[in-house]
């Protein structure tokens, strides 16, 4: 077996072991390169169909072409999809000039948990990989919250000889993780391979692209010529430069993503 297919068969074993838990799960989808290919592979765990919820929180800041992408796959791909929206919070104007912290912690954060609460939600799928950021590297495949949905990243369950750890407290709620062992290159070149779909922010136009997309005041293009899949493989096959040197809210404060994820962030 090849060593893409090795990671896709793990993440599909996690994908099943983690529905064969819960019903009440839902699949957080970003509309990025890993989450899109988080919803590929578990269309593929299940034979072409999406077997719960894919939830998509909506800041309103995000670009036009992410919103023209949710809406052509959640069609295409027969979705039952949920936008998440702290209403409140946009009507209040609340926007990246009152602080990335608090601006992602409303939009993003506080817009989580309430869907998550109104859905009763048990688990929740999301697509994030160890090499992406520091704090994402004291994450488990099976990671439990607490009532709150807070993450008590200083105490992880142990996962050994692939034993995933499951809800012991009816009011804990558990985030899985199917692609932690992915790097960004295989990522890409998985999606390569599977001929996945991707948003075009992701190619270089007048010499610079999208490494990491998020809301559009927040992110900002890197210098590169690729302006395809394979060269973008190339590209990643030497660089240096981080995956989310673009993104505003890494840059904020060191610990502003720590303290993010411990509230519920993603």
């Amino acid at each position: 077996m090849d060593y893409l297919s090795e990671l896709e068969n793990r993440s599909i074993y996690i994908i099943r072991e983690a529905y064969s838990q819960f019903r009440r799960i839902a699949l957080l989808w970003s509309i990025g390169k890993d989450s899109t290919t988080l919803l590929w592979i578990v269309r593929k765990a299940f034979f072409g169909e999406v077997a719960f919820p894919v939830v998509y929180i909506d800041t309103g800041f995000k670009f036009q072409e992410i919103y023209s992408f949710r809406a052509r796959y959640a069609r295409e791909w027969g979705l039952d999809l949920v936008v998440s929206r702290n209403e409140q919070a946009i009507e209040a104007g609340m926007s990246k000039e009152k602080g990335h912290f608090d601006c992602c912690n409303e939009l993003k954060t506080r817009a989580l948990k309430m869907t998550l609460a109104e859905r009763r939600f048990k688990a929740l799928l999301l697509a994030i990989r160890r090499d992406e950021h520091g704090i994402r590297a004291k994450e488990r495949y099976f990671s439990p919250r607490d009532a709150s949905f807070a993450w008590d990243y200083e105490n992880q369950p142990a996962e050994l000889w692939d034993y995933h750890g499951s809800i012991t407290d009816m009011d804990q709620h558990l985030r899985v993780h199917p692609m932690l062992h992915w790097t960004e290159l295989d990522v890409w070149r998985y999606i390569k391979r599977e001929k996945i779909p991707v948003v075009n922010l992701y190619f270089a136009r007048n010499g610079r692209r999208y490494r990491s997309i998020g809301c559009e005041p927040c992110c900002a293009p890197v210098v590169s010529n690729a302006r395809n899949i394979g060269m973008i493989v190339r590209e990643l096959e030497k660089t240096e430069t981080a995956e989310r040197s673009g993104r505003a809210q890494d840059k904020e404060d060191t610990y502003t993503m720590q303290k993010l994820r411990s509230l519920g962030y993603m």
